[in-house]
């Protein structure tokens, strides 16, 4: 099996007092800033973290969206992913999305966030998000008009409908391996 593009992708990128950590097993909460940071500018982007296809400093991703949030105004438009066809609204908030990712993957550890900071730069934006449209097919008893954070705390209090009509028991999940936590001792993941 092919090892996992976005861990090397990440690899190389990182500071050498990053990979020092790694090799010796000691992997600090910033190299988890740092990862999500660039999952964060996939999302934006549509990209890979490392794409072969795309020539020069392009086919790195955290290189070539820091070189985006410079003029990020004029740049971060033709950057993200077309798909998205964000409004006015959508727009600010991939700003938002973006200075964070940018913070996430600075060069030295310590200049990054924690992840608090990260949750403190999105939750307001998980505030704000709300389907845009409504569809009768598919929305599977969700109400498309409630906000996430109403949608999850009826979740939470057993009132939402969604799962009504599922049952997931211990039978439907055992087909995973019992050790799951053992494959990433495997030769691929060292």
């Amino acid at each position: 099996p092919q090892p996992c593009r976005l861990c090397c992708a990440i690899f190389r990128s990182l500071k050498e007092s990053d990979l020092a950590n790694v090799a010796t097993g000691r992997v600090t909460t910033k190299v988890d800033v740092y990862a999500f940071g660039v999952v964060l500018m996939e999302l934006i982007t549509g990209r890979k973290a490392l794409d072969d296809t795309v020539p020069g400093e392009r086919s790195h991703l955290v290189t070539w969206f820091r070189r985006v949030l410079i003029n990020k105004e004029e740049d971060i438009p033709k950057a993200i992913d077309q798909t998205l066809d964000p409004d006015e609204e959508t727009m600010l908030s991939i700003y938002k999305v973006a200075e964070l990712a940018g913070h996430c993957t600075v060069r030295e550890p310590y200049q990054r966030p924690d992840m608090g900071h990260a949750v403190n730069v999105l939750g307001p934006l998980v505030q704000l998000w709300k389907p845009t449209t409504q569809t009768d097919e598919g929305n599977y008893g969700v109400d498309n008009q409630m906000s996430l954070p109403e949608a999850l705390q009826r979740w939470q209090a057993g009132t939402s409908t969604i799962f009504n009509d599922m049952s997931f028991s211990q039978t439907q999940t055992s087909s995973k391996s019992p050790s799951f936590a053992g494959n990433f001792d495997s030769p691929d993941c060292r």
